[in-house]
């Protein structure tokens, strides 16, 4: 997997951040740059931990799942791609907006809900044979700059984007995943 795929990866990873922050930055009175740097940092920190423990999991499982671990990349890419473009289809989650978004339990919470995908992506480039640490960096630092950017968008500009993006990042992981399984399919 070359650092396009896994740039592309980031960026579909982080959509749910990404909304997550325009949310944010909607319901935040008075906004500050530390708001948004608090935001960014718990998303970015999480969308980069969670490939490390996913990965970590495949490793421990590859023994039992090599014979098919092409076709596991595949279904959790695919799966997680159809999830976000599922959730883009999906209603506003207006109870979600009224929480405050500062609350740093509020924040772990979102930040858990939203790197889900990113654990399952760790599982599959464990499944892959790829090294961790640089993907995970990559993965944290696009959710950083993406969420520092949602907050201050959503303060400004609202759910303009949000779906589009959503869409996007969804057909971007499908279509990561069917390279996935071609690629191993043909050679």
């Amino acid at each position: 997997m070359g650092i396009l795929e896994i740039i592309l990866i980031s960026f579909g990873l982080a959509t749910d951040a990404f909304a997550a922050s325009i949310s944010s930055g909607i319901t935040i009175h008075k906004m500050r740059l530390r708001h948004a740097m608090l935001i960014a940092a718990f998303f970015g920190g999480f969308q980069a931990i969670m490939p490390v423990l996913g990965w970590a999991c495949g490793i421990w499982a590859e023994e039992y799942i090599k014979g098919v671990d092409h076709w596991i990349a595949f279904v959790l890419l695919a799966g997680l791609g159809a999830k976000v473009i599922w959730d883009a289809f999906q209603g506003d989650g207006d109870e979600e907006e009224a929480r405050d978004p500062l609350n740093i339990y509020v924040l772990f919470i979102v930040a858990i809900a939203t790197s889900i995908d990113a654990l399952a992506v760790g599982v599959s480039m464990s499944f892959l044979g790829i090294s961790i640490i640089t993907p995970a960096l990559i993965i944290g630092a696009i959710t950083f700059v993406t969420s520092f950017a949602g907050v201050y968008i959503g303060d400004r500009l609202g759910h303009f984007f949000e779906k589009k993006l959503e869409i996007f990042g969804g057909l971007v992981l499908i279509g990561i995943g069917l390279k996935i399984l071609i690629e191993h399919l043909s050679g």
